[in-house]
């Protein structure tokens, strides 16, 4: 059996019975040492943490310690059920602290360059408006930075949130850039324009990307497109001289890069900047991301 699957099944099972108090009291004894400290530690009687590992015994069906006059130890499947009853009980309380303290921290998730040049303003400002929460910036290269994956409580965004599952406000507008090899003809110039693109092999991440080509009429259109993943990759394909980019000003500030340089695309539409969250569960922090974000984006 899959050892995942085991842990289940040994904490589900109902024909086994198998309670977490039977597996919190097992690891007691091991770490305590003795059924008596055991007892002290857990605040019951010690009649009681025996019944207790009697219970589980015999609900799995197996010896788990050897006793002594001194000291009690796993047997071989003992230390095998203490493996997993250490990694249940770790899990439970993990998901027990993330429930009851989750507001003391707001994950704000990103998919390619967080807020670009507000970043570290964002950080830095955050605990004058927010003291009592924390702030992390967690990257996830998703549509949705992580937020429909519960990476996050709330997001940066690109693209429009679905509105069956999302709230969201744009907070601000981004210029797009294109982004070349330096040693390309256009990091010369200083802007390019969408029509310039015909003929060029453009980089695009068509899953988290802001650049799609329905920016470009179909005569006018990159003669060819390669895939990428995520920004890094697409950092290493344009440096490398085998394709154009485009982006936000975000990327610019965010990812400056050796042998990349970067250009205004004169008449590429502004991309917005939202900050999107679960309609059903919005973080009570959420709005002063939205409030900080705002101002910083209206500054010129």
């Amino acid at each position: 059996m899959h050892e995942s699957h085991a842990s289940y099944d040994l904490l589900m099972n109902p024909a086994r019975m198998v309670e977490i108090r039977h597996l919190r009291c097992l690891v007691a004894i091991v770490d305590a040492g003795t059924l008596t400290d055991a007892a002290i530690e857990l605040g019951v009687s010690q009649a009681a943490v025996s019944r207790t590992l009697a219970a589980l015994e015999s609900a799995l069906g197996v010896r788990l310690l050897r006793r002594t006059t001194r000291v009690v130890a796993p047997t071989a499947t003992g230390t095998r059920v203490l493996v997993h009853a250490r990694r249940l009980l770790a899990d439970l309380d993990g998901l027990v602290t993330d429930v009851t303290t989750g507001h003391d921290r707001l994950r704000l998730g990103y998919a390619w360059s967080a807020v670009g040049r507000h970043t570290v303003p964002l950080q830095r400002q955050w605990p004058s408006r927010r003291e009592q929460t924390e702030l992390v910036l967690v990257r996830h290269n998703s549509v949705t930075g992580g937020l429909a994956e519960g990476s996050c409580d709330a997001a940066i965004m690109r693209s429009t949130p679905d509105p069956r599952r999302f709230d969201g406000t744009i907070v601000g507008l981004e210029r797009r850039y294109c982004a070349v090899a330096s040693d390309d003809p256009w990091a010369r110039r200083r802007s390019v324009v969408l029509a310039d693109y015909a003929g060029r092999t453009l980089g695009i991440d068509r899953r988290t990307g802001t650049t799609t080509l329905d920016l470009w009429p179909g005569a006018a259109r990159p003669a060819e497109v390669i895939d990428i993943v995520d920004v890094d990759d697409w950092l290493g394909l344009i440096g490398a001289g085998r394709a154009v980019g485009m982006t936000t000003e975000a990327t610019v500030a965010q990812y400056p890069r050796p042998g990349v340089t970067y250009r205004p695309v004169r008449d590429g539409p502004p991309v917005p900047v939202y900050v999107a969250w679960w309609r059903d569960d919005p973080h009570p922090a959420t709005p002063q991301i939205v409030d900080i974000l705002t101002e910083l984006y209206r500054q010129p």
